[in-house]
């Protein structure tokens, strides 16, 4: 019989996929706040991206999934305090942002100037130019902005730093 550990709940968690950007674990994205060892089971808890975040009941079944394939019994507890940050996404998250396509969010006075006063300073997820313009402030989630390259003209998304 394997012994449940924090550790191990952590790595088992590492293979859980954030549902709207696949590439990334749930563990890349900072969602994972805290993992607890119970009598009977683990608790998991969890802070959603956004406090209407729709992938989040996905995220907890996906976890439970996960766990119970080990023989591991979980319960979820979502908190909204503190509020996620994109502080929270790993290095390596950020790198598998870009890799995928999706421009890393910048940090809160940056993002304030690529959102509201088109300064160019988001680099195209394809060729590297900061050439880019925000085409709409809602890309294919809310929590990113539709951005364009002048260079190759190549559309892209941006995670918005929240």
């Amino acid at each position: 019989m394997v012994t449940i550990t924090e550790d191990r709940v952590r790595e088992l968690l590492w293979s859980v996929s954030d549902p709207e950007i696949p590439v990334l674990s749930i563990m890349d994205m900072g969602i994972v706040r805290k993992v607890e060892l119970a009598d009977s089971h683990v608790l998991v808890t969890i802070t959603p991206t956004y406090s209407g975040c729709p992938a989040m009941d996905e995220i907890s079944s996906d976890i439970k999934k996960r766990l119970a394939e080990h023989d591991i019994d979980c319960k979820i507890i979502s908190v909204l305090s503190p509020a996620w940050t994109t502080d929270w996404i790993t290095q390596e998250g950020r790198k598998k942002l870009e890799d995928y396509g999706i421009a890393a969010p910048l940090d809160e006075t940056a993002d304030k100037k690529a959102l509201l006063e088109n300064e160019r300073i988001v680099r195209c997820t394809n060729c590297g130019s900061t050439n880019t313009v925000m085409v709409s402030q809602f890309g294919s989630t809310a929590c990113k902005a539709l951005f364009k390259c002048q260079d190759c003209l190549e559309p892209f998304d941006y995670f918005k730093c929240l």
